[in-house]
């Protein structure tokens, strides 16, 4: 039961990543889109994109806060007492971009547009970084099972800032794909080749990372590298794939079969991280079984996560589904 739970609590992590990701990487495009009128037309087709989503998307971040907690209370005490200044720097930055979107649109051009509009993108981009420096400690082992682990270094070394900086790359990446479809449904030539042209780059920029992190783990992190270049091997083959057909297709339209590689793709690597890790929730010393609470508390977290899919699942389904169909904005 404590390894299903650890299961469902990863297809949280990658539900977040998908969904969140695309949703932080859309902050990435507005901070890099120019001056405000020159990058007006690309920030509006982002507004109108993320405007009905993006609340919906932290239901993953607030599931997996939950089920790690009540499933696997020594590592929720671990983590947070280890890596408690990138969370704490990662909730505000999704305070931050909350605030600073809701009133960007308040404030449309007025003179308060351009500093709510540079607060929602330099917080989208930072938000992920930490994310991203979270997990490359916990990775990497720099989290003890004991908890209290050094403040600065758990997420200041070559690990964290290689997850960091691929978080970025990644949500960048899910972002360019998503909108280039967005501005095909919406007809607009220029953008689509614009964001098309987006996606290349920052597909390419997150290969070479990923290329560039092979050496960084065998220096820094080597079990999780012979871990990546064994069990999780397959998986990493399943997204370097389906990554390169992504940017193949994307030249020829297509669009739902690119977001779906592109998804394929990011979801794999995620999943290789899960395979890497198993059977250790924290590094190499507190596995999933240890860390595991009572069994009557892991079957009734079972039982709610399953109502939660049947009650939840199909609304979230839903509203994805419209707002790709133009329905909603």
């Amino acid at each position: 039961m404590s390894t299903l739970i650890a299961v469902i609590l990863f297809v949280g992590v990658i539900a977040y990543a998908l969904f969140g990701g695309a949703d932080y990487g859309a902050g990435f495009w507005d901070l890099t889109a120019g001056g405000r009128e020159r990058g007006r037309p690309a920030r509006e087709l982002i507004n109108r994109s993320i405007s009905p989503v993006w609340e919906a998307n932290h239901t993953w971040l607030i599931f997996c806060l939950v089920t790690i907690w009540t499933a696997f209370p020594q590592a929720f005490t671990a983590i947070t007492t280890t890596l408690y200044i990138p969370l704490g720097l990662a909730a505000l930055g999704i305070v931050a971009r909350g605030a600073s979107f809701a009133f960007r649109h308040a404030l449309s051009r007025s003179r308060g547009e351009l500093g709510t509009g540079v607060a929602f993108a330099c917080s989208s981009v930072v938000t992920p970084f930490f994310f991203g420096a979270i997990a490359g400690g916990i990775a990497s082992g720099r989290v003890p099972s004991a908890g209290r682990g050094a403040p600065m270094s758990s997420w200041l070394n070559p690990t964290s800032v290689l997850g960091g900086v691929l978080a970025v790359a990644v949500c960048a990446y899910l972002a360019a794909v998503f909108l280039t479809g967005q501005a095909q449904r919406r007809g607009s030539t220029t953008l689509e080749r614009a964001f098309r042209r987006r996606a290349v780059g920052a597909g390419i920029v997150t290969g070479l990372l990923a290329l560039a992190g092979v050496f960084i783990l065998n220096l820094d992190a080597p079990r999780l590298f012979h871990q990546l270049s064994t069990a999780g091997a397959a998986l990493l083959a399943v997204s370097g794939l389906c990554g390169l057909a992504a940017l193949l297709l994307l030249r020829k339209g297509g669009a739902p079969v690119v977001r779906t590689l592109a998804a394929i793709a990011i979801a794999a690597v995620v999943a290789g991280w899960g395979v890497a890790q198993y059977p250790y929730l924290l590094g190499t010393h507190l596995t999933i079984q240890q860390a595991a609470a009572p069994s009557a508390s892991l079957w009734t977290l079972f039982a709610v996560s399953c109502v939660a899919a049947i009650l939840i699942a199909p609304s979230l389904f839903l509203l994805y589904s419209l707002q790709l169909r133009r329905k909603l904005g």
